[in-house]
């Protein structure tokens, strides 16, 4: 009699849990992993169309699109030969308590990060960053940013949970130094006083992707790099499921050609944010959020 373990292991569709298919461990201190996946179902901080709670769960079941490939294109390795890559599943906490999702965020990073495990977060609005980079700083202390997003988020909007915010936050609580940070693809209002570098999107969309890498590792240099992938960076005809879409934005190809790019950089923590299934087409948000997170781990291990 055919068992389970008799079926192959690459449906796209049966069992599609885990982002990239591998398993959930919802005890991921107890893991043997190199790099733990998170989602955090946030979007209470949203100022624009609500839904990126569900984001998350998006992009983990587009991702068995990905799972099948041995070897990643254009990348030379597999991922399994160099990190070993563990789902803990979504972090719980009372809906409606934003303090709440902060202090257990914060608290659940760090216990990870304290025994060397690197993380990878999907959002979730773009909030849920600013406890990442708290629990992040305790380990590594300040750390540059690069930053792919339409909106700079440096914004003082004066309120405590704003997804418009982090970026204000995050260097006035010493978290980052944006001197050595970088916001790329940004096409909305903003000051320069905190001193990122920005490359807006029409700056980006003019010049080669080698260019944009060259400008991001003259600026964070050796410092330890959180890398924060905002997907309304990219352009709305490549990722219309988000809340605050803005037209001009990057492709998906030139935002992948820049994260292949970045080897070399002192990669310590990343996240992928803002996608809202509710308003995507066919899933290609979901689709791109995933294949960035996806180069986002083949980055980290190309320097493992």
């Amino acid at each position: 009699m055919a068992t389970l373990a008799n079926y192959p292991d690459y449906s796209l569709y049966a069992n599609a849990f885990g982002f990239l298919r591998q398993p959930l461990n919802f005890a991921p201190l107890e893991s043997d992993a190199d790099v733990i996946i998170t989602g955090v179902p946030f979007d209470m901080a949203t100022t624009g169309r609500s839904g990126s709670r569900m984001g998350p769960g998006a992009i983990r079941q587009v991702s068995t699109n990905l799972a099948w490939e041995g070897k990643r294109w254009p990348w030379t390795f597999a991922l399994a030969d160099k990190i070993k890559i563990a789902d803990c599943g979504d972090l719980v906490f009372d809906c409606g308590d934003a303090a709440q999702m902060c202090e257990r965020l914060e608290q659940h990073a760090s216990a990870l990060l304290e025994q060397g495990k690197t993380l990878l977060t999907f959002g979730g609005d773009h909030f849920v960053t600013l406890p990442l980079l708290r629990a992040h700083a305790k380990t590594f202390g300040k750390m540059a940013l690069i930053h792919f997003d339409a909106h700079t988020d440096t914004y003082d909007m004066g309120s405590q949970f704003d997804h418009g915010t982090m970026f204000y936050h995050a260097p006035n609580e010493g978290l980052i130094d944006p001197h050595h940070s970088i916001q790329i693809g940004i096409r909305t209002e903003h000051s320069d006083t905190l001193g990122y570098q920005v490359v807006d999107a029409a700056t980006a969309n003019d010049w080669s992707a080698e260019q944009i890498i060259d400008a991001i590792k003259q600026r964070v240099g050796d410092m330890p790099v959180y890398l924060t992938f905002d997907i309304d960076c990219l352009d709305p005809a490549f990722a219309p499921g988000t809340g605050t879409p803005v037209c001009g934005g990057l492709t998906s190809d030139k935002a992948l050609k820049i994260i292949r790019g970045l080897q070399g950089i002192n990669l310590v923590g990343m996240d992928v944010v803002e996608v809202a299934p509710a308003y995507d087409h066919a899933d290609i948000t979901a689709l791109a959020a995933a294949t960035i997170a996806t180069d986002m781990l083949h980055l980290l291990a190309s320097q493992r």
